[in-house]
């Protein structure tokens, strides 16, 4: 049984939108069962749903299931129900579902619109992250220097007092200023995020640790500063850093896929 093809023009505008998914797809039954092979139900992470599996108990069990591979660092699961009357189901019968994460694309906030965050935009963006650059200076944070990027213009710690952060997020703080870097930090250590770098040198980020330390934040938080960033390869012009950095969030994404 094919899906509507709309099943799948929605999956992709949920891909193009960056919410994640589980898509659900009946791949054996047995019996009397509400859907044959092939029926397929999309969940998004609140619940709501595209597609059907047959409604009822057995749909129920599949969204629960499915909102649970969403929270868990698995990538697909099978269930198998059977249609019993505890499910409150007299129609018989079995059905097994392979269930499939389809996680939101990494997400990447360059907080400072310099020239090494040039680089690193660019090439962040070519293997894959969707990039944001926030900076308040206008004539820094162009859509001219940063094509294809989403572009905020407000104070950088203003808004990194604003995200809630999450597993698909990575944070690289390269602004302008090491008082402004030093409170873009603060206001991330906290909150969950898969990488939170800080340019600069090895001197300036015993600094910023020591900072952090008096200010309260509990080691495993200060550790979690990920600061001078990048791997080393000897890098010096804005382009080898770029290359340095974007290795190390490589590095990272792919240990947490």
């Amino acid at each position: 049984m094919s899906p509507p093809m709309d099943l799948y023009e929605q999956m992709a505008a949920l891909v193009a939108e960056g919410r994640p998914f589980v898509l659900a797809t009946v791949i054996d039954s047995a019996g009397s069962t509400p859907q044959k092979p092939g029926s397929k139900l999309v969940v998004l992470e609140d619940g709501s749903l595209r597609g059907t599996v047959g409604g009822g108990a057995i749909e129920h069990q599949i969204i629960q299931a499915a909102r649970a591979l969403l929270e868990s660092s698995e990538t697909t699961r099978v269930i198998e129900t059977h249609l019993t009357h505890e499910l409150g189901m007299c129609c018989g019968g079995r059905m097994k579902v392979f269930l499939e994460k389809h996680g939101a694309p990494p997400r990447l906030t360059v907080f400072g619109a310099g020239h090494v965050a040039r680089e690193l935009a660019a090439l962040a963006l070519r293997v894959g992250f969707r990039v944001t650059v926030v900076d308040a200076r206008p004539e820094w944070a162009s859509a001219e220097r940063f094509p294809g990027c989403e572009l905020l213009l407000k104070d950088p710690a203003d808004h990194a007092r604003s995200l809630a952060g999450g597993p698909e997020h990575y944070y690289c703080v390269t602004t302008h200023d090491h008082p402004l870097d030093q409170a873009v930090v603060e206001a991330l250590l906290d909150k969950p995020s898969a990488y939170l770098g800080v340019i600069g040198s090895r001197r300036k980020a015993e600094r910023f640790r020591m900072r952090l330390r008096a200010a309260g934040f509990a080691e495993s938080s200060v550790e979690r500063m990920r600061s001078p960033m990048g791997v080393e390869i000897g890098a010096l012009s804005p382009e080898e850093i770029a290359v340095s950095i974007v290795g190390e969030l490589i590095r990272v994404r792919r240990q947490t896929v």
